[in-house]
């Protein structure tokens, strides 16, 4: 599907460019979150804020061209709602191609109160006092899921930090790994397990969401090997295929096979207490 950005917005934000008062020149628009869910407001009181980086350099810093004017002249027509022509003839000539706005916000992995202003976007050229809001839609797909899950990890991480500080005698060297991330199989797309692992990976190390890793890689400059860590483990699958009878040669194989200090032996294929007492006991 082309990738075109004037097509990025809600339907009904094409009228926008002719509802302004007469001689605007400037406006401005925020993303704030507004509230939190009833069910978490007793472990959530700041929300955590990501994933603005993917959305600036694989939206804003690729032009559009006069094809892709053409064709969403042509959408708009069909689908029922006014095209503002003029106004992206005149950005494409203009500014090249590429929106005339400016984004303050934030550095990624800011935690701020509720209310409290994460990006304000406003347009630089007074032409185009319509695009901001305009381009509202994409800005909230890219960070208010990345957020969400950055948020409510961090959320988990207080509640898993305050146990290991009774309990451990290393919490801030174990705290990294206490929480594993196998995301990318139960999200909508390779997008969306991208963006909500890096935003894991604020908070935490382990996971096997490796999208995620990728995702820190190609838009925060992360290190390959200072971003996310997995360890060699077995599914059942792997136990299963060698029969029942079999399971404890399934065990042994991963031990002598498997590099590294650490691995996970999955132990309840069949009969995790038998697994336990009478295979690994």
């Amino acid at each position: 599907m082309d990738s075109n950005i004037i097509l990025g917005a809600d339907s009904y934000k094409f009228s926008h460019f002719y509802q302004d008062p007469p001689g605007t020149t400037l406006k401005q628009s925020h993303v704030v979150a507004r509230g939190i869910n009833k069910k978490f407001a007793d472990y959530v009181s700041e929300i955590t804020f990501f994933g603005l980086q993917s959305f600036i350099r694989e939206r804003l810093l690729k032009p559009f061209t006069f094809s892709q004017i053409d064709f969403a002249q042509r959408f708009a027509a069909k689908h029922g709602v006014p095209f503002n022509r003029e106004g992206w003839l005149r950005i494409l000539k203009t500014h090249h191609g590429y929106l005339p706005v400016m984004i303050r916000a934030l550095p990624e992995g800011t935690s701020v109160p509720i209310g409290v202003a994460q990006v304000v976007v406003e347009n630089t050229d007074p032409d185009f006092p319509w695009l901001p809001s305009y381009i509202e839609t994409e800005l909230l797909r890219s960070v208010w899921y990345p957020s969400t899950v950055a948020t409510i990890s961090r959320a988990a991480k207080k509640i898993i930090l305050a146990g290991l500080e009774k309990t451990s005698d290393d919490p801030d060297g174990q705290i990294g790994f206490k929480l594993h991330d196998f995301g990318q199989r139960g999200v909508s797309s390779r997008e969306s397990a991208g963006l909500g692992g890096a935003a894991h990976l604020v908070n935490f190390l382990g996971t096997d969401t490796t999208e995620g890793v990728l995702h820190a890689m190609d838009y925060y400059t992360s290190p390959m090997d200072a971003t996310g860590f997995s360890i060699p483990a077995m599914e059942h699958s792997t136990v299963t295929v060698w029969g029942r009878e079999h399971e404890g040669d399934a065990f042994k194989n991963m031990l002598e096979k498997s590099p590294g200090p650490i691995i996970a032996c999955v132990s309840d294929s069949y009969d995790i207490y038998n697994a336990a007492v009478n295979i690994w006991g």
